[in-house]
């Protein structure tokens, strides 16, 4: 579903990707690891179009994309869950869930019953204010905002993070009822390890802006992962 070749990624002078080669495959969590401020946010923005790429390819759904803005992707099938949620705290539940409306076609445009059986409190809560909602209800409802969008890739940047325990597990359950689904690819940036590593098919681990290590899980210990992202 998604392939990268050598991209690059700068921030003004300073480059924080270097040649950055990766995949994520329909039905697979692919897992991008490591210390804080290794590029595994830039990366997940350079792909969602939030950042524009410096350099490099990237492959999505059988296409090459040239440099596109986050809306263009968005339409193409690639949703984005970024770190801190952003979503829309004046606007009630229901409304947050409909802005994915502008993604599909006019008869689409109704709120599955799969997002209330995935995420049960939204429904209870749809007229309340997104920015009433704890942490973690509103991370459900980040998440459930991207599936309106009926993506073919989901990226998902460090869901648990801040985030209550029994949240953190229902988010897991997600996940995995999605992978199983096989209708998308999912790449995670996530820095808790048991909660990634429980999760994932294949594993991207970065350090200083460059991949250090990866592979499928079944070909990786989960020592050799431990000590890929150990400082």
């Amino acid at each position: 579903m998604l392939k990268l070749e050598n991209l690059t990624l700068h921030y003004g002078h300073s480059q924080i990707l270097n040649g950055i080669s990766m995949e994520a495959a329909q039905g697979e969590v692919t897992c991008v690891m490591g210390t804080n401020g290794v590029g595994k946010t830039s990366l997940i923005k350079a792909i969602s179009g939030t950042h524009p790429r410096s350099g490099g390819a990237v492959h999505f759904d059988g296409i090459e994309l040239g440099v596109f803005p986050a809306h263009k992707l968005a339409h193409l099938g690639i949703a984005y869950v970024p770190q801190g949620r952003e979503i829309f705290p004046l606007m009630s539940v229901r409304e947050n869930l409909e802005t994915g409306f502008v993604c599909l076609p006019a008869e689409e445009h109704f709120i599955p019953d799969q997002i209330f059986e995935l995420f049960p409190v939204l429904k209870e809560m749809q007229m309340r204010r997104g920015g009433d909602l704890s942490g973690g209800q509103q991370q459900q409802l980040a998440i459930a905002r991207a599936l309106i969008t009926k993506p073919k890739l989901l990226l998902l940047d460090e869901p648990t993070e801040g985030i209550q325990p029994n949240i953190i597990q229902q988010i897991g359950y997600v996940i995995r009822l999605l992978r199983d689904q096989s209708d998308m690819a999912i790449v995670l940036v996530e820095q808790y390890f048991e909660f990634a590593y429980n999760l994932a098919d294949r594993f991207v681990v970065l350090r200083r802006g460059e991949v250090i290590l990866q592979g499928a899980k079944r070909d990786l210990s989960k020592a050799e992962v431990l000590k890929g992202v150990s400082v």
